[in-house]
């Protein structure tokens, strides 16, 4: 087996200030031209969830309201996974890049969470215009922006 080395760049830092990128010193130089995007993707590591049990779960009990009961862990967003690895697409409200900080407007990661890299969110590369999903999840919101006013409740059991 292949052994890969992951360096975090970072952590993710939430607060009373909201959320924020905090980018590792020698990494800071990276942000350079950073200027003009107004999202980022941000892959992180479900670091709470990298233990034996977590990466061997293959199998999810569905969360979602309207689909199948179970559903495998490549058709989730879960946590439980063979290499604990999220992403995480937000918008930028703040960039100091002298400091390496980089303020978000949102992101479902925890305070300390391990940032293993960020690009720039750009439509060509990024944005499907008419995706297929399953039908289960077809009335879920289209953006990232609608998904903020969205009444979640309505999608998950918890």
């Amino acid at each position: 087996m292949e052994q890969f080395v992951i360096r975090p760049i970072g952590v993710v830092r939430v607060g009373d200030r909201g959320a924020q990128l905090e980018i590792k010193k020698e990494f800071i130089p990276a942000l350079t031209n950073l200027e003009g995007f107004g999202y980022v993707n941000v892959i992180w590591w479900f670091d709470k969830n990298d233990n034996i049990d977590s990466r061997s779960k293959l199998i999810e009990t569905s969360p979602y309201k309207n689909s199948p009961e179970t559903l495998g862990t490549f058709a989730t967003r879960s946590p439980e996974r063979p290499n604990p690895i999220a992403q995480s697409c937000a918008y930028i409200t703040h960039l100091d890049t002298q400091n390496g900080i980089i303020g978000l407007s949102f992101i479902d990661a925890e305070n300390g969470t391990p940032i293993l890299d960020i690009k720039p969110y750009t439509p060509s590369l990024d944005r499907v215009e008419n995706p297929i999903v399953p039908q289960w999840c077809a009335n879920w919101p289209k953006s990232v922006e609608a998904s903020g006013n969205f009444d979640w409740s309505t999608v998950f059991y918890f």
